[in-house]
């Protein structure tokens, strides 16, 4: 399809869209297709998509799926976080005057904040999994997103709530998803939104106050952890197979490695982050 001579203004059912390789399909079975959006300045845009069908089978635990369990560590000087000059907001200010960054979190070596998931294995590739019951929780608190990285299923529901006295906005900026931008003012009620295709991961922004940070991934299956304070993580339930796990650090990068779960088996998998030089 040539699109450089044409101008096309189209929209495309999301159910059509199947899942990119982020949680299950297989390469084998994508398909890519560049779109010219819009009927003024055009957007120029690649679309991936899969053309098998979506009625693989739910999974079904059996009873020998395995677990999953590392720590992030972080190798080197970690620099100390930053003071966080809240002085545009005063109500920011008055409610967290020693905010810091927490954009490299180092406690006792262990990596804080790091997505880890199962990036990839042919049992993600044969089914489909049950989305968790409720909605995932992203805060505006203290003038700051929390928690800073978080996952959800795609379509699952995602509340953002403000809990500050000061009006907070909420702008996720994807590559596979629609973009949305929304402000809330103190005491509002939670917004809510989905996510229709796999993404990892989504920043998330405040417009009022850049300061505010946050990452969403977005996925079809549950098979992946944020590292809490001193870097741990475990992920449960996994199928016996082989898989590539990844583990996602906003600024220190991405790295994957493959690993076997056996029958009622434990995976133990670390990972580590050297320092990098000034």
């Amino acid at each position: 399809m040539k699109c450089s001579r044409y101008l096309l203004s189209a929209v495309i059912p999301l159910s059509f869209l199947a899942p990119l390789s982020t949680g299950g399909i297989p390469k084998a079975s994508q398909q890519s297709e560049t779109i010219v959006f819009g009927s003024g300045s055009a957007l120029v845009t690649t679309l991936t998509y899969a053309s098998v069908p979506q009625d693989k089978p739910t999974y079904q635990p059996t009873g020998s799926e395995a677990d999953v369990f590392g720590t992030v560590r972080f190798d080197g000087e970690a620099p100390e976080p930053r003071r966080i000059d809240m002085g545009q907001d005063p109500a920011c200010q008055d409610i967290n005057p020693e905010a810091m960054t927490q954009d490299l979190l180092v406690n006792d070596g262990g990596l804080a904040n790091v997505f880890v998931y199962v990036k990839d294995g042919e049992v993600l590739n044969q089914y489909k999994f049950d989305m968790p019951e409720g909605a995932v929780t992203l805060r505006h608190t203290g003038c700051q997103f929390s928690p800073r990285v978080l996952g959800l299923f795609v379509n699952q529901t995602l509340s953002i709530a403000n809990d500050d006295p000061t009006t907070h906005n909420t702008h996720p900026t994807p590559t596979r998803n629609g973009e949305w931008n929304f402000s809330t003012p103190a005491a509002a009620e939670p917004i809510t939104k989905t996510f229709a295709r796999p993404e990892v991961l989504i920043p998330v922004k405040c417009n009022q106050h850049p300061w505010e940070k946050a990452y969403v991934a977005v996925l079809t299956h549950p098979f992946f952890s944020v590292t809490d304070e001193r870097g741990a993580f475990s992920i449960r339930g996994l199928a016996p197979g082989t898989y590539k796990l990844t583990a996602w650090h906003e600024k220190l990068g991405e790295q994957t490695v493959t690993i076997t779960a056996r029958e009622r088996g434990s995976v133990n998998q670390d990972f580590t982050y050297t320092a990098k030089p000034d």
